[in-house]
Parts: structure tokens; C-alpha cells; sequence
């Protein structure tokens, strides 16, 4: 079960950019990540290689705190906003909940639901 600083320590890592080393310190060798009703992927390695190539292919990631973290045993919800800028200054703002599963201090499985069209790429105003 996570400590509500182990929580923090995670949310930290990940607004400060550090998304595919947070996986990597975060997560169990086992873990799953899954998009809204998508198939899950499936172990640490396959979860921060591609984490590594969504950060690559963008020119900018900004992680907004999340305003909502609940904590309930071993079950954490938290609610992320996060604004991808690609190269020609298009951005896609991804307004999601994550639900996670811990064992131990670590995210053994994880869930994102969001609503997919209002994630679109949206040309620069």
C-alpha cells in the first residue's frame, strides 16, 4: 500500500517531466497501462520505451499538478492535465483520471480515462 508521500514522490516526478523515469522507478516489472477501453501494455520495459518515444515525438510536454489525488488503501485515483506541443506548435490537451492499482510502493496496474475526441490536436490559435 503507497504512503500518500510515496503518491507525492510520483506526482513530483511526473509534473517536473521525468515521465518515462517515473514509470521506471514507479512501476512494477508486471505493470499494465491501459488507454480508455484499449488493449493493456504489459512490463516496465515496454511501458518506459514507449513512454520515451511519446516524449520524442512531441517539442513540448507540460504537466499541470493535479487537483484531485485520492488515496484509498491500495487503489490511487488522480486527475492529470497534461498539454502536448508538437513541432509545427499544434497542442493536445489530455484531461484524464488515472486509476491505479499499487502493490507495495509500486503501480502494478493502471488505467486512463479520458475523453478521446476532446484529446484531438488542435491547430495554434
Amino acid at each position: 500500500m503507497p504512503t500518500r508521500e510515496r503518491v507525492q514522490e510520483l506526482i513530483t516526478a511526473v509534473v517536473t517531466g521525468n515521465h518515462a523515469e517515473a514509470i521506471a522507478r514507479f512501476y512494477t516489472e508486471t505493470a499494465t497501462m491501459q488507454e480508455n477501453a484499449g488493449e493493456p501494455r504489459r512490463g516496465l520495459a515496454n511501458l518506459v520505451s514507449r513512454e520515451r518515444k511519446v516524449t520524442e515525438a512531441v517539442a513540448t510536454i507540460v504537466t499541470h499538478p493535479p487537483d484531485l489525488v485520492i488515496v484509498d488503501g491500495d487503489h490511487v485515483a488522480i486527475h492529470w492535465i497534461f498539454d502536448f506541443t508538437d513541432e509545427d506548435g499544434r497542442v493536445r490537451r489530455v484531461d484524464e483520471v488515472a486509476l491505479q492499482v499499487w502493490e507495495g510502493d509500486k503501480i502494478a496496474t493502471e488505467r486512463f480515462f479520458y475523453d478521446s475526441p476532446s484529446a484531438a490536436w488542435r491547430s495554434p490559435a
